[in-house]
């Protein structure tokens, strides 16, 4: 049978869609269910909670916090574990942590399977809020450090002084431990000890937090300070690769001290938690250095500030003298063989101003200067305090510190 033009193009057409079919609709269907199956997945993965890398729902977890007087052995013999494998578990944590150190206060994890005869799985211990330890107890033994993740937010807080500057900020719902960090930064243009009432304060700062909790560490990013007719303000910017806080002029915050009180000397005794006292025989700490000296050499103070403690002790420092530079550091001169004329309690003093003599009186066993430093209340090694002033911002660098220096007062001003 003769097929017509017509009939040609009809069947032409038929064959063309038929193909197209065979072609792109194989493909399609397995493109959906790959979508499909990749969709599940995903969800299921996003299902599973971990709590210290550990996938959470696979176990029942108990926590508790360690008490007085507990050790390792002691917590997990109640769940489980024989004195033997308290044991060969420490013997693998050595190169880890050494299980003398869990101390009392710190909080515990127990992960048990869900089995019909359960058995303890992992043991974390928490050496802080950030950091924590991992007793693995699986086919053999595995311990390992881990870290939670931190989150810095950003917070800001204003208030006046009304006794103190600790309860202000605890009347403006914000950590008292702020208080030191600002006093540590304005240590030397305010006397946090001499503060008035209404004195008021701003600052822009980061906290660091963990799972929601705010822990005690901080970074201002901003601060002023209104104290009596004078506003002083901090501004962080970082110059030769070190961030230092400037006031809204340039200058650094930081004062100076001198490397040492007095001219000429030797070290004969440094700072240390356990020396042999040449008198006593015996061990003991040593907060400080002993700078050996002729007698009657000059003994100056390391930089400004006011004399708030002078006396004698035969059993100890004989003449001794105590110097409050500011609200972060006090110094402690000791053994003098007298004092420089007009010293007394309340004696505001300058930098490299004499303030007594070498001597050997008190418990010494010949002249020298034993010499101390308090930061914020606690011994310090003397050596290591920063004893050089910092630089101000350069002239190369004051156009950028303008620009953020008046970003941040304006921002200050706003709160």
């Amino acid at each position: 049978m003769k097929i017509t033009k017509k009939q040609q193009i009809i069947l032409g057409v038929v064959l063309g869609v038929a193909v197209l079919a065979l072609v792109f609709y194989p493909k399609y269907r397995v493109a959906d269910e790959l979508d499909e199956v990749a969709v599940v997945d995903s969800v299921e993965v996003e299902e599973i909670a971990y709590k210290y890398g550990i996938p959470e729902d696979d176990y029942n977890v108990k926590y508790g916090i360690v008490k007085p007087n507990q050790h390792l052995s002691y917590i997990l013999s109640d769940h489980g574990l024989s004195q033997k494998e308290v044991y060969e578990l420490s013997k693998s944590a050595e190169c880890v942590f050494d299980v003398k150190k869990i101390r009392s206060g710190q909080a515990y994890a127990v992960f048990t399977t869900k089995d019909s005869v359960p058995h303890t799985a992992f043991f974390v211990y928490e050496e802080n809020p950030k950091s924590y330890v991992v007793f693995d107890l699986r086919d053999g033994y595995r311990v390992y450090r881990g870290e939670n993740p931190v989150e810095w937010k950003r917070r800001t807080a204003k208030g006046k002084v009304e006794s103190s500057l600790w309860v202000a900020m605890q009347n403006c719902n914000t950590s008292p431990q702020l208080a030191v960090v600002l006093s540590n930064i304005f240590g030397w243009s305010i006397d946090f000890f001499g503060l008035q009432k209404q004195d008021e304060f701003r600052v822009i700062y980061e906290q660091e937090f963990v799972d929601g909790n705010g822990l005690q560490n901080f970074h201002v990013l901003a601060a002023s300070f209104q104290h009596g007719d004078s506003t002083y303000y901090a501004i962080p910017f970082v110059q030769d690769g070190e961030e230092l806080y400037y006031n809204n002029t340039g200058n650094s915050l930081e004062g100076a001290f001198l490397k040492a009180p007095l001219d000429f000397y030797r070290i004969s005794s440094r700072f240390s938690n356990s020396r042999y006292h040449p008198v006593l025989k015996r061990y003991r700490a040593h907060h400080g250095v002993d700078y050996a000296a002729p007698t009657g050499t000059p003994v100056y103070a390391i930089g400004n500030g006011k004399v708030i403690a002078k006396g004698y002790q035969a059993r100890g420092g004989g003449n001794y003298l105590k110097i409050r530079h500011n609200s972060v550091y006090v110094t402690t001169y000791m053994h003098l063989s007298r004092f420089a004329k007009g010293i007394q309690v309340g004696s505001q003093v300058k930098q490299k101003e004499v303030i007594g003599y070498v001597g050997s009186t008190g418990l010494s066993t010949g002249p020298h200067l034993d010499f101390r430093v308090h930061e914020n209340g606690k011994p310090i090694n003397p050596l290591l305090i920063k004893s050089q002033p910092k630089k101000p911002i350069s002239a190369a660098n004051m156009p950028q510190f303008t620009v953020v220096c008046d970003s941040l007062m304006r921002e200050l001003a706003e709160l």
